[in-house]
């Protein structure tokens, strides 16, 4: 693949503090070896590793953007990003790898709140009002959300507020303030109300439609994204007959993008709200060959195989932890011929191929690298088991 000659490299003057990019001020190219040499070195005596897949324009491609807020010296508001292993901001003007539409929208809302002298929430003191802004970007509509983090449920001039952002901005679709007063290093509670427009934002991957809200778990590069899914499809060998199990499903990206392709798809998710959010989007795409569960994905499985249903092929895409020892016993006990395993970590996927390589399981595929986080340490990987015959 050939890649954006106009982007060598990119160099950040924030590189040292932020700790948001690991591999700056060199050669796309040699990022990209780098990255399969690592995934060479944990799949040493798996199997062989694919040049790693790489983006053409890898910059500007984070779809969810995240400031922290804070106030300097003179009381004024920064934006920005904690410092590595830390809570102190580094005030962050531009950023290469978030869309800068995003970035614009952070700079314009603390500017606005300085010029309207709000204050930021302040940890040691427990006093201030804002603590934090997203914004999330439909890339395929170019639809954005804002989500304001705030201390104190009270906005005032909220009504001058919306005027100005959705004035400047004709991409706001929705604004959405969430409260969170807990001293918790977490963003978002649980507590949200729309202020504007609608609930969610809707994008669109591989031709179908996916639901964004706050909280929603929704892949970071859409491209990538595409490139990731069209390969685990490639590979899964799907038929029209085939029912397909998508383990730790999420909101039904990957089952529901491939629902065209089989004859039933099965989501299970442990998280409930995922879930709920996976039949929605079945219902609006207009998909009714697709069902989804709630539960642990090693009991699903195992209550399921136990039941003797139809199970052709499973696609897993775990967390970074990987899967647990009982989830991929049940998959041995069902006998399944084809699995495809995508992961966000190349180590523990690794971890659970030996495992399966162990208990009936051989590699049918090379492992192929995707590069979904250009600029960071961070590389995705799939690749296709299938049960040997006895």
């Amino acid at each position: 693949m050939s890649y954006n000659q106009d982007i060598k490299s990119i160099s950040c003057r924030f590189k040292n503090e932020c700790g948001g990019c690991d591999m700056t001020d060199i050669a796309y190219e040699e990022e990209l070896s780098l990255k399969k040499k690592y995934v060479e070195g944990l799949f040493k005596g798996i199997c062989k590793v694919d040049s790693v897949h790489g983006m053409y324009r890898p910059i500007y491609y984070r779809n969810k953007v995240h400031a922290c807020l804070g106030q300097n010296e003179a009381g004024q508001i920064i934006s920005g990003i904690y410092a590595k292993g830390s809570h102190r901001i580094v005030p962050v003007d531009s950023c290469m790898i978030e869309d800068q539409e995003c970035d614009r929208i952070i700079f314009f809302i603390r500017d606005y709140l300085n010029k309207h002298k709000a204050t930021a929430y302040d940890e040691d003191k427990k006093k201030g009002q804002y603590r934090h802004i997203l914004v999330r970007k439909a890339f395929s509509t170019g639809d954005i959300q804002v989500i304001l983090v705030l201390a104190d449920p009270v906005l005032k001039g909220k009504k001058a507020l919306i005027e100005a952002l959705v004035k400047e901005f004709p991409a706001i679709k929705s604004i959405v303030v969430n409260i969170n007063n807990q001293a918790t290093s977490m963003v978002l509670s649980d507590t949200s109300k729309t202020i504007y427009g609608s609930d969610v934002i809707v994008d669109a991957l591989l031709k179908k439609k996916f639901r964004i809200g706050p909280d929603t778990f929704y892949q970071i590069n859409h491209d990538q994204a595409e490139k990731l899914y069209k390969k685990a499809y490639e590979l899964a060998d799907l038929k029209k007959t085939d029912v397909l199990v998508d383990a730790y499903c999420g909101v039904g990206t990957i089952g529901l993008c491939a629902a065209n392709l089989v004859d039933r798809v099965i989501g299970v998710e442990l998280n409930p709200n995922s879930v709920r959010e996976a039949k929605l989007n079945a219902k609006l795409n207009g998909i009714k060959n697709a069902s989804f569960y709630a539960a642990d994905a090693g009991d699903f499985l195992l209550d399921y195989v136990s039941q003797s249903k139809k199970m052709d092929v499973l696609i897993m895409d775990p967390p970074r932890s990987g899967s647990t020892e009982k989830f991929l016993d049940c998959i041995v006990k069902s006998g399944l011929k084809r699995l495809v395993y995508i992961s966000c970590d190349p180590s523990t996927q690794a971890r659970d191929l030996k495992y399966l390589l162990k208990r009936g399981y051989k590699m049918a595929s090379l492992c192929y690298p995707y590069d979904m986080f250009p600029h960071t340490n961070a590389v995705e990987t799939v690749c296709l088991l299938t049960k040997v015959h006895e």
